[in-house]
């Protein structure tokens, strides 16, 4: 390709060389239109305005607003909170079906492929949805083709073979996958190979928890990916379970999952680690002698020569200073 100096004796546009390196390093097509959108107008501009003036929708929009948050080319707003879909759903009568499908080729070819799919005829209110992924949302036919895929490996793995998704389940999972600014093939293929990486992993969580294989329920699959997100291997969630069963009797999803995030917010202790705040508390006995006899903590008097530091959890003793106390550390610690 020859080199081209852009020279048309018009009015020039500025752009930051530091924006511009990371657009093209992230290879976001949406993100990239925005920025020239926003520097063109100069000034502040509304939803509305950026809608007339780009080819794109408004959640494919906002999905581009948080790639250039996420850039650091935005700020980042205090709370991001994306407008829900059922706002925005349009309708769409039998005769706006029938122009989407004679005048786009790729959504003529994305219903028998979906019928394919879900292995029946598609009704009207489900090629509603379809065309409000394809036309509203602006979701190209080969994407949507493999959200389709996904919902059906999906609900295969939860409910069994022969179970099938509804098309608003596919409609809800498509407005996630909008939100996430996954718009063409790469950004799908990224997605699900994240996906199926994590479904590997969660059988090891499962059986951290001591749960039978199965497919998890939905508030299961939020908590496991929560800690694996936070960076919790298998081992330290087991941890935390002995710790939820000695204190609670029972598996207790929210108790464990408070363990978790205090662990997480502890100062110089990494997420991963399997140490001290998550072992059993255990009361110790301080003592003033450097020996060991072995003796429980009934059979040494307060005042008397000879106190020792007693651990309840292993049944010895050690030497300390006088007086009870509580400790994190196993018996035998230093």
């Amino acid at each position: 390709m020859e080199g081209y100096i852009l020279r048309d004796g018009k009015e020039q546009l500025t752009l930051s060389t530091a924006a511009v390196d990371k657009l093209l390093q992230s290879g976001q097509g949406d993100a990239a239109l925005l920025y020239l959108a926003l520097c063109r107008f100069g000034r502040g501009v509304t939803p509305e305005e950026l809608e007339r003036a780009l080819p794109i929708s408004r959640l494919r929009i906002d999905a581009a607003e948080r790639v250039l948050q996420q850039l650091g080319i935005l700020p980042r707003p205090a709370a991001d909170a994306p407008p829900a879909p059922a706002e925005e759903r349009p309708v769409y009568t039998s005769q706006d079906i029938a122009g989407l499908l004679t005048d786009n080729e790729g959504f003529r070819l994305l219903i028998p492929q979906t019928e394919q799919q879900l292995g029946k005829k598609l009704r009207t209110a489900d090629l509603q949805i379809l065309a409000g992924l394809y036309d509203q949302i602006g979701m190209p036919a080969d994407v949507i083709y493999l959200l389709v895929c996904h919902c059906v490996e999906r609900a295969r793995r939860q409910w069994g073979e022969g179970r099938r998704p509804t098309l608003r389940q596919i409609e809800k999972e498509g407005y996630h996958w909008a939100q996430l600014g996954i718009f063409d093939q790469t950004a799908a293929a990224a997605y699900l190979k994240k996906w199926a990486q994590r479904e590997e992993k969660s059988a090891a969580y499962m059986r951290a928890l001591h749960l039978p294989q199965r497919q998890m329920v939905d508030a299961e699959r939020r908590y496991i990916t929560q800690w694996m997100d936070m960076g919790f291997p298998p081992e330290t969630v087991a941890l935390a379970y002995e710790r939820t069963v000695f204190y609670k009797k029972d598996m207790n999803w929210r108790y464990l999952n408070g363990i978790l995030r205090r662990q997480a917010r502890r100062p110089c202790r990494g997420q991963g680690r399997v140490d001290a705040p998550l072992h059993k508390e255990v009361r110790v006995w301080h003592t003033t002698e450097s020996s060991c006899s072995g003796r429980s903590p009934a059979s040494i008097r307060p005042g008397s020569a000879g106190r020792r530091r007693w651990s309840s959890a292993a049944g010895c003793c050690t030497p300390a200073s006088p007086g009870w106390r509580r400790s994190s550390a196993p018996c035998g610690a230093p």
